[in-house]
């Protein structure tokens, strides 16, 4: 059945609809109220730049059709994270934003974290999101100037410089008084809800005590820290009439762009904000609605959520969550404020957006006249050894020409291997896993180096029965990336100065960088086994005490055994300065 038959059999019913290329690819999920009306709205009329291109790649698509647009919304983020879609907007997993957290721990206790996950369980109390972590930090070390917190995380089993300074009671080594650190607790989240007028007033008496006592040290202190939180709380400060806590989203578009801002208000503090711009695809309404179902997805959800009227009906499905919208009012301005700062985006950075999205259709070009076809995922490997040990290989990922660290891999690999043998180990488990496992297929292999690693590689995909279409890159004698080889041993010279070389050099850059990193790790955890491990007496504890105290191996070998003995127990100091010796011996031989 043809594009055109399917379109007349859509029903009137709300549901989600999965676009396919020619080779059955999902390159865009979208959700509609009607099916029938959403879908033919693609091959009618008009569109703008991306839209445009996705219609023209369109060769099939196929719908699921639901009860509401509630399960639509839901069922359309799950295909979205099932498929990638390339046109769709994929709300990053990277891109979370940092809370406080007060612990639920004895002791009041505070850090900074990121919640990767929605479902992520936290132990203890949020405040945020910030708009980013020197923001959170920041306050933070107000809070841990002000209060006796606990600092250590897992507490330390001696007194440390912040008791000995005022900022810690001691919680190591006494007793604290539970309703003390309830109190002090009390206090933080009323801080932390924005309630400061009651601290500045404290602070204030204290700076003007110091100052006619002529300690004018601690007053400047006391100066430094009103200063700290009036900074803090005044960028922050929204006018509305209660101390509320919501969230509003609003977006604005502007020549086939798109631009998104959410305004994060908690307890009548503006905490942070989150901005978005890309290419429009499809209608606004969806998108826009795809985009705040993905980031409560990843970030806690508010009670009260402020949109714009028209996307009522296709943020229904998000639970544990009042969807509100308003015509008046300083809820209304805040909802204002959102689509001017989208605005604003759009027209400060629409060039750019612009010169990016040219700047990889040239690279995606080249890629195609190169091998003939599309190029969307690509994988390079680079192995990493010193003298035959600690072999490790490094397996980077490109996405639409953009890394995609969550597949990125590093591998182990067998000692005493040459290279040619660790490329043909890691490309063997690399693709062996892939067929086994039904993981998605690169439309590019790089290896790093010419004809001896495109050779192995070609046989590892021979011996697997794999097509894949693949290259080497080969660097000249100073070690800087030179020329593409293909997998038919022909060089392919590119311009320096080009864009494809330019990004081919930085992925060479980084697929090594990967592996050296891991390497150098690898090599430091073996030089500590092989010096530390295996000595009767000598356990964890001690050898963290000895590396805290000393720094390196190589300042524990100056060491005399009484030195040791300031850690360590006779006996164990003396088995230890043996080795060390030993291992010296050994070296200089």
């Amino acid at each position: 059945m043809n594009i055109k038959d399917k379109l007349s059999t859509l029903p009137k019913k709300p549901g989600c609809y999965l676009m396919k290329d020619k080779d059955g690819k999902v390159i865009y999920v979208g959700k509609a109220i009607i099916l029938k009306n959403r879908v033919n709205s693609y091959f009618r009329g008009a569109h703008d730049y991306k839209t445009s291109k996705l219609v023209s790649n369109i060769a099939d698509f196929d719908y699921i059709v639901t009860r509401t647009e509630k399960e639509a919304l839901i069922l359309e983020y799950n295909l979205i994270k099932e498929h990638d879609p390339y046109y769709n907007v994929i709300f990053k997993d990277d891109k979370s934003y940092p809370y406080i957290l007060l612990r639920d721990s004895k002791e009041p206790a505070l850090e900074v974290i990121r919640l990767k996950k929605r479902s992520k369980k936290v132990n203890g109390r949020l405040f945020g999101p910030y708009p980013d972590v020197g923001a959170a930090r920041n306050t933070i070390d107000i809070i841990n100037k002000l209060y006796p917190t606990r600092k250590c995380n897992p507490i330390k089993k001696e007194l440390c410089l912040y008791y000995h300074i005022g900022q810690c009671l001691g919680y190591c080594k006494y007793d604290i008084d539970e309703k003390e650190c309830e109190e002090m607790r009390k206090e933080i989240i009323s801080f932390l809800c924005g309630n400061t007028s009651s601290i500045l007033n404290n602070l204030k008496e204290k700076m003007n005590e110091a100052t006619e006592a002529l300690d004018f040290e601690n007053a400047a202190v006391y100066r430094d820290l009103i200063n700290d939180i009036r900074i803090s709380t005044s960028r922050q400060a929204v006018e509305i009439n209660q101390k509320e806590s919501f969230d509003v989203f609003n977006y604005d578009v502007l020549d086939g762009m798109i631009s998104i801002t959410g305004l994060f208000i908690r307890n009548g503090l503006l905490l942070g904000s989150d901005k978005f711009i890309d290419y429009l695809v499809g209608d606004s309404e969806n998108f826009v609605s795809s985009y705040i179902y993905q980031y409560y997805q990843i970030n806690p959800k508010p009670k009260t959520l402020y949109i714009p009227k028209e996307l009522e009906t296709y943020l229904s499905g998000l639970e544990d969550c009042e969807i509100k919208t308003v015509s008046k009012g300083k809820k209304y301005q805040l909802l204002k404020r959102a689509k001017d700062n989208s605005y604003e985006t759009l027209r400060q950075n629409k060039d750019i957006v612009i010169g990016k999205s040219e700047y990889y259709n040239s690279i995606r070009e080249e890629l195609k006249r190169i091998f003939g076809k599309d190029i969307d995922r690509i994988e390079l490997f680079d192995n990493s050894h010193t003298a035959g040990t600690n072999t490790v290989a490094a397996m980077v990922v490109y996405k639409d020409l953009k890394p995609s660290k969550k597949d990125y891999r590093l591998y182990k690999l067998e000692e005493g291997a040459d290279d040619l043998k660790s490329m043909h180990e890691v490309l063997y488990r690399r693709y062996f896993r892939v067929l086994k496992d039904g993981l998605e297929r690169p439309d590019l292999i790089i290896v790093d180096g010419g004809h001896n690693q495109i050779e192995v590689a070609k046989e590892v995909l021979s011996s697997l029965n794999m097509d894949i279409s693949l290259c080497g890159l080969v660097k000249d004698d100073t070690h800087n990336t030179s020329f593409l080889m293909d997998d038919e041993f022909r060089r392919i010279d590119i311009e320096p100065d080009s864009k494809l070389f330019f990004f081919l050099a930085n992925a060479q850059d980084e697929v090594h960088r990967f592996a050296i990193s891991y390497h150098k790790k690898l090599r430091t955890k073996n030089t500590y086994k092989s010096v530390l491990d295996d000595i009767e007496g000598l356990g964890p504890k001690s050898r963290m005490k000895l590396l805290k105290k000393y720094k390196s191996i190589s300042n524990l070998k100056t060491l005399e055994i009484e030195d040791l003995k300031t850690v360590l127990n006779e006996k164990t100091a003396i088995r230890l300065y043996n080795k060390l010796r030993n291992s010296d011996d050994k070296e200089s031989d």
